[in-house]
């Protein structure tokens, strides 16, 4: 009987002790975000950021220089989430790279246009001219057609952003393009005739942004996306926070505030 008691006793203080071990914290870790070009982005981000954490949900910001950085640092598992491209851009790295990503919310989208500091027209520019683009294939590639829209050049029908320097069918003007990574845009337009440019990084380097020549109207598909390993286990983690971001009022009036209409937002 005592024999049965005691071993009675011993289970009842095993079950009791289990409770408070039985279930382990949820990861301390925070979300590892990576953010390409910052600057244009910062400023919501860190609204996110602080009211994420006021919900218990920790980000870490980790900023990159480049368009490539970002997602190897994501297939290498470096990063849980990044913040940065359109889904034809993904869909473009992801089969160059064989990239398994998906995306789990859209953020902003912004206004692309045409700048220049010599001339006030397309008329003005002059034969042999020079025109910056951006380097990468698909961002490139709306450089491109905005050039088609304005009437310096033609390219192969249907290729839409898609298209490159190779598609070029007229160049009326003999028109030399040159292909600059994107954010280094708004530093050429003292030397080249034309430039394509993004009006948020025209801001940030103190220029207009409203000057363009041309716009291409803010499009839902060009739209920058939240992105993250299709078998990421911080999934649901990086939901809850995409969540915080577009369901802020601070977050929408960050935005606003910074950029106006040259940012919008796209959810």
């Amino acid at each position: 009987m005592l024999r049965r008691q005691l071993l009675a006793g011993l289970t009842a203080a095993l079950l009791a002790a289990s409770a408070f071990v039985a279930v382990p914290a949820a990861s301390a870790e925070p979300i590892k975000l990576g953010l390409a070009s910052p600057g244009p982005l910062a400023d919501p981000i860190k609204v996110a950021v602080e009211e994420a954490k006021a919900q218990g949900l920790e980000v870490e910001v980790i900023e990159f220089t480049d368009w490539i950085a970002p997602n190897e640092a994501l297939q290498n598992g470096d990063i849980d989430v990044n913040y940065y491209q359109h889904v034809p851009f993904l869909e473009n790295a992801s089969a160059a790279r064989g990239y398994t990503f998906q995306s789990l919310g859209v953020g902003t989208s912004s206004k692309l246009g045409l700048y220049s500091s010599k001339h006030k027209s397309f008329d003005e520019i002059p034969e042999g001219g020079t025109v910056a683009i951006a380097n990468d294939p698909v961002n490139g590639g709306r450089g491109l057609v905005l050039l088609e829209k304005a009437g310096l050049i033609k390219l192969t029908p249907g290729l839409d952003y898609k298209a490159t320097v190779a598609d070029i069918t007229e160049n009326p003007k003999n028109l030399k393009i040159v292909e600059v990574v994107a954010q280094q845009l708004p530093r050429t337009l003292a030397d080249v005739d034309l430039a394509q440019g993004y009006a948020h990084f025209l801001k940030d380097y103190g220029l207009d942004p409203d000057s363009a020549l041309l716009f291409d109207p803010i499009q839902q598909r060009f739209a920058l996306q939240w992105v993250v390993k299709s078998d990421s286990p911080r999934i649901d983690d990086v939901k809850k926070f995409v969540a915080i971001y577009q369901s802020s009022p601070a977050v929408r009036e960050a935005i606003t505030t910074r950029f106006g209409d040259l940012i919008v937002p796209a959810w």
